[in-house]
């Protein structure tokens, strides 16, 4: 006998009955056979009408009503409406599983996911394992099952599996990890990484695109490179290729030139200069531009925080042995970004010390100091001063100080 879905639908499908079929979708997802008796203590006046109509009894008042499951069944099987009472509740609310086989079946793709995490090449390394255990216990990976999407999980060791990389593109990550180009491009798989990849790299979860680009670029991943790019100014290459060609027209002239992050990948450049001077506001570069132009020794600008095309550069001028000199905002993100310049690339910090603080914050009017106070290593007293007056000076109040540096260091160079 097949179900006719209409009529079902009329008898067992009314509002008023809604709780007697929840009750058995209950029994059915516990795995308990649908028989005995329902009750229902307190039932309103139409729930028990139709309970009594349902069985074709009449309704005999009181505060509850109680529905036999045999009687039930039988009436829709002799009906002609439901061969069984499952089949019934089943059409109403769609197939219903039992618990303990969906349990079962959680254990063994929760086993199978343990499996792929432990077959890792990262395996017993502390970041990994802390991550591992994480996403277990705080119930990632139960929710990624319960959702259908647990091959998540597998594709999150796959991407980690393949890094650090060197310059990778996301979108070949991706398609080599998962034969999807767009698998981490901003979806949860891509927020699953990173939060490993944060752990790894002792960095806090990423809270935006800007940070996750940062990320990224730690492992060797380049989420965009066109869209990232270093601010220049002076700088040559000993390479004749066509961004050397460019380089040396904006030298000549005493012109900011903009790489991308492709050029570069594209043309390896090897420093034709002994000095690099970092700045962080494109502002010191610009005057620097109108007033020293050709005369400037070669400057670039991180524009905030340094990202991938930046830190490539320096980092390739910093391995052939050029000397970084390192400068940014009287701020926590600045001394910051200093204490991990003389830490990657031996910089040297470029006005960065208390006196040069102290001579800044007495040029003029100044801001009040936020963000996480830091330490700054190679000048002790600078971070005290600056928790102690609760003010961050921006470079640009030092723009004399800082012309005057790069004059002297042109003639000396």
């Amino acid at each position: 006998m097949s179900v006719d879905v209409d009529r079902l639908r009329r008898t067992l499908g009314a509002d008023e009955l809604a709780w007697l079929v929840d009750r058995l979708v209950r029994r059915l997802e516990l795995g308990h056979e649908l028989s005995g008796t329902v009750t229902q203590n307190v039932a309103t006046t139409q729930e028990r009408r139709a309970a009594a109509k349902l069985l074709g009894r009449p309704d005999r008042g009181g505060q509850g009503v109680s529905v036999r499951l045999e009687a039930l069944e039988a009436r829709l099987r002799g009906s002609g409406i439901a061969p069984d009472l499952r089949s019934a509740i089943e059409t109403l609310r769609g197939p219903v599983v039992s618990r303990l086989e969906t349990q079962s079946e959680e254990n063994q793709e929760r086993e199978r996911l343990g499996e792929v995490r432990n077959a890792s090449k990262h395996r017993g390394e502390n970041w990994y394992e802390a991550w591992s255990s994480a996403i277990e216990s705080d119930g990632t990976v139960t929710k990624r099952i319960r959702e259908g999407k647990a091959e998540t999980i597998a594709q999150a060791v796959a991407v980690l599996d393949r890094l650090p990389a060197a310059d990778l593109p996301v979108p070949v990550l991706a398609e080599a990890a998962t034969g999807d180009t767009k698998a981490l491009s901003n979806t949860g798989l891509e927020r699953l990484v990173l939060r490993a990849i944060a752990g790894w790299r002792g960095r806090a979860v990423p809270a935006d695109r800007s940070q996750m680009r940062s990320l990224w670029a730690e492992v060797g991943v380049v989420v965009d490179d066109l869209s990232s790019q270093v601010l220049v100014l002076g700088v040559r290459v000993r390479e004749p290729h066509v961004i050397g060609q460019w380089l040396d027209a904006a030298a000549q002239d005493g012109l900011p030139f903009r790489l991308t992050l492709q050029q570069l990948m594209r043309y390896p450049s090897t420093p034709a200069f002994p000095e690099l001077y970092v700045c962080e506001n494109p502002a010191v570069m610009r005057v620097a531009a109108e007033e020293l132009g050709s005369k400037c020794p070669p400057l670039i600008c991180t524009e905030g925080e340094a990202f991938h095309a930046c830190t490539r550069f320096i980092a390739t001028a910093a391995n052939a042995g050029v000397r970084i000199h390192w400068r940014g905002d009287f701020d926590w993100t600045g001394v910051r970004s200093t204490a991990a310049a003389i830490q990657r690339w031996r910089a040297v910090p470029w006005r960065m010390g208390n006196s040069d603080y102290l001579e800044a914050l007495e040029r003029g009017e100044a801001e009040a100091l936020k963000g996480r106070p830091t330490q700054s290593p190679w000048d002790p007293k600078l971070a005290v001063e600056m928790q102690h007056h609760q003010y961050a000076v921006m470079e640009e109040r030092l723009l004399p100080r800082l012309l005057d540096d790069l004059h002297i260091a042109k003639n000396v160079n």
